[in-house]
């Protein structure tokens, strides 16, 4: 890994093209769209705004398990909002820190200001392998 990537991981980690998806999707939408990605979660996203996240846990916990429909159930109402976010200066321990504190396994990476990838906890467990304290 060059010094670059040593000193912002979390650019180096995470997915630069993060999938979205629209409020007003279904639930069956988000499942296909994350299938078909091969990801575990989806920003939510209208127009310029990124209203939250919905992932395979909002599916099963909000979705599945409260026996809903989920061609009729629209993301907007079982998405996880706020959208939580870290600085893609930050360190991959302070976004191991933010995912436990939250109780969540996806984070969008914001620089300046902007959303610019997601991480995820499968990331950070790859770049302790790989790169962490030995």
């Amino acid at each position: 890994m060059n010094s670059v990537g040593m000193q912002r991981p979390l650019a180096v980690m995470m997915r630069s093209v993060a999938q979205t998806i629209s409020p007003d999707a279904t639930a069956c939408d988000a499942a296909r769209q994350m299938r078909a990605a091969k990801v575990g979660a989806l920003l939510v996203r209208e127009g310029a705004c990124y209203l939250g996240i919905i992932s395979e846990a909002d599916l099963v916990r909000k979705v599945l398990a409260e026996s809903l429909v989920p061609a009729h159930t629209l993301v907007r109402s079982v998405m996880s909002a706020p959208l939580i976010t870290i600085d893609v200066a930050a360190s991959a321990h302070d976004a191991s820190d933010v995912m436990a504190q939250a109780g969540i396994r996806h984070l969008a990476v914001v620089e300046g200001g902007e959303v610019a990838g997601i991480l995820s906890v499968r990331d950070l467990l790859r770049y302790f392998k790989n790169w962490g304290p030995q």
